[in-house]
């Protein structure tokens, strides 16, 4: 028996596992050997995903933080600076990669989660000369993972690529979650698209592919991240197998997120009356602020995985609940029912 199977898992929407179609799908995938260019499901795949947010062209990478970092290497030439906000993933989990392989430089606002100010952010801004590190791009998250899944509003957006523009520097967005905010707000994904010189879009999360990201920009930029996915290790041979099950959750699982939000919004309002929503749900995050609670985040979680509901630990005081395929009606009927045992004491 697997965790799946024994819990209610509400760690993360990276548990999830292959639907029965993603698995006939992967099965069936036409291959190649991709570093040649030559896998013809992989090929296909960075074709739509280019073609859905507006670009070029995009690159299959493993994972997120992969394809984050190409990212930020395509925009910031290493000794220069990237602008994130300080809970952003690029400069929280991804283990000092933009230093340790882009040579990149970061500098941070405070965090904000999805409320960012873009006229801080402009302030922050460093030209060229004075003897100080040049800023040469900005990055933010859609949606924000440490922000309680909140989605940045469009209007910011377009202000942040106005203020880039008029900088000089590059726009990147980490979109590992973009497809929520494009479900949240119908928001089209080629609007996004427009606004970021750069982004990252991840099939591992809420799409529910067992592993992947893509890297989209300009065909230049693409030619360019091929060069570094390599350098990182990157490099896949026959990766239709994993393409297309990324082509079948672009099919299958876009329109449903909408049920995840539906479910984080049930957990949501169990809960609230505790006073422990750090934030409002948006999307498919509910984030636990335990600053008042009776109990810490680990004990909340050791209370909830004793009754068969996993909660994720992302600090002393800090827990989170996410919602994803693999969690039906009656699992959220389960995970209400013990967490508002748990938190009742």
């Amino acid at each position: 028996m697997t965790v799946a199977d024994a819990f209610v898992d509400l760690r993360s929407d990276t548990v999830t596992r292959p639907t029965p179609g993603m698995r006939e799908a992967m099965a069936g995938a036409d291959v190649g050997d991709d570093v040649y260019g030559e896998d013809p499901t992989v090929n296909a795949l960075e074709a739509e995903v280019a073609a859905l947010f507006g670009h070029e062209a995009a690159l299959f990478a493993p994972s997120g933080s992969m394809a984050n970092q190409i990212a930020l290497q395509l925009v910031v030439p290493p000794g220069n600076e990237l602008l994130c906000d300080a809970d952003a993933h690029v400069v929280t989990y991804e283990i000092g990669a933009a230093a340790a392989y882009g040579g990149i430089s970061s500098r941070t606002w405070p965090a904000v989660g999805a409320d960012v100010d873009p006229d801080a952010v402009a302030a922050m801004i460093r030209p060229d000369g004075y003897w100080a590190v040049p800023t040469r791009a900005i990055a933010v998250e859609q949606t924000h993972n440490r922000g309680g899944g909140g989605v940045i509003p469009l209007a910011t957006l377009r202000e942040l690529r106005r203020i880039a523009d008029d900088a000089q520097v590059a726009l990147h967005c980490d979109g590992a979650r973009i497809w929520h905010a494009h479900v949240a707000d119908g928001v089209p994904l080629a609007d996004y698209g427009a606004l970021f010189d750069t982004l990252s879009v991840c099939l591992s999360k809420g799409l529910g592919a067992p592993v992947g990201s893509l890297v989209v920009g300009s065909a230049d930029k693409i030619e360019r991240a091929r060069f570094l996915r390599k350098r990182m290790g990157g490099g896949m041979r026959q990766a239709g197998i994993l393409a297309a099950a990324g082509r079948y959750a672009l099919a299958h699982h876009v329109e449903r997120l909408a049920d995840d939000h539906a479910k984080a919004a049930r957990l949501a309002e169990a809960i609230a009356p505790f006073g422990v929503l750090a934030t409002t749900v948006r999307t498919n995050l509910v984030p636990l602020d335990l600053t008042k609670a009776p109990m810490d985040a680990h004990a909340l979680a050791a209370a909830a995985r004793a009754e068969g509901v996993l909660v994720s630990v992302l600090g002393p005081r800090t827990a989170r609940l996410v919602t994803h395929l693999g969690v039906d009606d009656a699992g959220i009927d389960r995970a209400v029912e013990v967490l508002t045992r748990v938190l009742r004491g």
